[in-house]
């Protein structure tokens, strides 16, 4: 047996993944155990938690695989302040405090680490190899795909220089084809919008994404006339005088906001119809980019297959803009395309670089992507009579039917359950849900269980064979990375006076059967549950179905607002007892709140994380 543990860390969303003879094992992010969102830290814990579920100690890996050459980007960090200078200086000398303390060195550092997790002081360590930033996402993208052969793109912020590649993908050889280098990124050209009108750089591009249909794209032609130039092929140049990304502490520029007429938003400051109309802009543009780069490698490779990885992929209203054009035959986008994804990637990269055998799955070999960390009903006993938490063992078939019950009556659910998700989606395993009918279920949600902005949409969870009766979607969508329409039949008109509503006043129409899932322009983040890889998920599903006819539930991630996605039982339990939440359920444990011991009323919990 041969075992390859990939990493990544050091820059953001901290990961670790195991493969054995080439076969996706476990993944998990360090977020998920330290607590700390996006944790950038060595993954100590994800390392630990991969190796526990795959019964190996690290002395038995024959490698470990780091995502990227650190060196390169300690070049592109050197050139590109040179470049600038002396523009940029204060950045310089902040960014090289933290190279020379922590990342020049970053081999050794990665060793001393690693020494700390053997279990048996005498074994050496396994040798420590290095991938690419792009080829680990695009290994990540080709190998776990059902593929046999596909053109792979890969768009991000930067890695060591690369920001957009593009690659040929055949058995198990990985060929680059062209890239686009920094500065000129797609995604930090996303982000300074995303920066710009207030939110966190590298967490918040959902949040923009999900603003973008109140609003009205006016500004895109300023965006083509001075950002950036898009060549027909869709390769671009974006001009430097409107960013800051390259050479200081911000993103944009003042050039920045002279052209749009208004400084930066201030985080958590009013959100306005200029703020929803920048995002519909820099939305259309990014959407045309990634069609045309799209449609460029289909004339150039003929390939039908394409396979999308990098942190531009989770825009997945471009996806579902993508699918819907028709290029290609098939899209397979990683579930976790950002840079957590990446440990996987340099894992398969390293397995691959030796086997020239790849066995290409018919879904595909992520498992659903439940790659994490169980814990059994025993487990979850013995954490409950800690926490003196009252709670009710029952059967999958009792349980599914009042959980049917209690979400037909309007009780929000927390549903933990099987492996962890890996990836920023929760998928069915650490889960909160809904009824989608309800009217109210957004804002209660949005307010009262995940004390998050109004304005953000919730995703909907459909049986797989029921997907084309309630969207306008005909391929499995498992990884919610699509965005498509509701299906029209479920839709209601707006009524004149409706249609004259601006912005967030939208947000209260009701526009279809399934108002809790229905975003303002129609569209709807699509999770199709197989009984196949989430059986569970799948009867519960099948459970409301049959009591209310809707094979639909709101399925939003286990957390609140700034806080990673919970882990174990206790951290749902926590969870539970802080928001509205009305149930939990603890793989066969139900947990009532009316039953559990009288939480303090304390509201200083929410300074432990960091709003996002």
């Amino acid at each position: 047996m041969t075992a390859i543990l990939g990493i990544s860390g050091y820059y953001h969303d901290s990961a670790a993944a195991l493969v054995l003879d080439g076969e996706v094992v476990s993944a998990a992010q360090e977020e998920r155990f330290s607590r700390k969102k996006h944790d950038a830290g060595f993954p100590r814990h994800a390392i630990q938690a991969c190796l526990e579920i795959g019964g190996l100690a690290l002395e038995q890996l024959d490698a470990v695989v780091y995502y990227e050459k650190p060196l390169l980007t300690f070049e592109r960090l050197l050139e590109t302040y040179i470049g600038a200078a002396p523009r940029g200086s204060r950045s310089f000398i902040s960014a090289m405090t933290v190279w020379l303390r922590e990342k020049v060195f970053l081999k050794q550092a990665l060793r001393d680490e690693l020494n700390q997790l053997r279990t048996d002081g005498s074994a050496s360590l396994p040798p420590l190899l290095f991938s690419e930033h792009h080829l680990s996402h695009a290994a990540a993208a080709f190998y776990p795909s059902p593929f046999e052969e596909a053109v792979v793109l890969c768009m991000d912020g930067v890695g060591e220089w690369a920001t957009t590649t593009a690659w040929m993908g055949r058995g198990h050889e990985l060929t680059p084809l062209w890239d686009i280098s920094f500065p000129h990124s797609l995604g930090l050209l996303y982000s300074a919008f995303t920066y710009y009108c207030g939110f966190k750089v590298n967490s918040g591009e959902y949040k923009l994404m999900g603003l973008a249909p109140y609003g009205q794209p006016i500004y895109a032609d300023l965006i083509r006339d001075h950002l950036v130039d898009v060549k027909p092929d869709g390769t671009f140049r974006l001009d430097l005088r409107y960013f800051k990304y390259h050479r200081g502490f911000r993103m944009t520029s003042r050039r920045f906001a002279t052209l749009f007429g208004q400084p930066p938003r201030r985080p958590e400051s009013e959100l306005t119809q200029f703020h929803m109309d920048l995002a519909a802009s820099i939305q259309r543009v990014t959407e045309e980019i990634v069609l045309a780069l799209a449609h460029s490698l289909q004339a150039e490779t003929g390939a039908k297959n394409l396979c999308l990885a990098g942190g531009v992929a989770l825009n997945c209203v471009a996806n579902g803009r993508l699918l819907r054009e028709g290029l290609f035959e098939h899209i397979w986008i990683q579930p976790a395309s950002g840079d957590a994804g990446s440990a996987l990637g340099a894992a398969l990269v390293g397995w691959y670089h030796n086997h020239p055998e790849r066995l290409v799955r018919a879904g595909d070999a992520m498992r659903g992507t439940y790659l994490g960390p169980s814990f059994s009903n025993a487990t979850i006993a013995k954490e409950l009579d800690a926490l003196s938490a009252p709670s009710h063992e029952l059967p999958d078939d009792e349980l599914f039917a009042r959980l049917a019950d209690y979400l037909d009556q309007g009780k929000v659910v927390g549903w933990f359950n099987g492996r962890m998700e890996f990836g920023p989606r929760s998928l069915g395993a650490r889960s909160i849900l809904g009824d989608p009918r309800n009217r109210t279920m957004q804002s209660v949600m949005n307010l009262k269980i995940k004390y998050r902005e109004s304005f953000r949409p919730f995703a909907p969870a459909v049986l797989e064979e029921e997907v084309q009766n309630q969207f306008e979607l005909v391929q499995p969508s498992p990884y919610m990375l699509l965005v498509a329409p509701v299906k029209k039949e479920l839709c209601q008109p707006m009524t004149s006076d409706e249609e004259q509503l601006f912005g967030i006043e939208k947000l209260n129409v009701c526009r279809s059967s399934l108002p809790a899932i229905t975003h303002v322009d129609y569209s709807a983040r699509v999770q199709t549950v197989s009984a196949q890889t989430n059986p569970r998920f799948h009867a519960l599903l099948q459970a409301f179905q049959q009591r209310t006819g809707c094979p639909t539930l709101v399925n939003t991630s286990f957390n609140v607002r700034g806080e990673p996605i919970v882990c174990t039982p206790s951290d749902a339990y926590r969870c539970f007892m802080r928001t509205d939440m009305d149930v939990l359920v603890l793989e066969n444990h139900l947990l009532l709140k009316d039953e559990q011991p009288q939480a303090p009323d304390d509201q200083s919990w929410m300074e432990e994380f960091e709003l996002d």
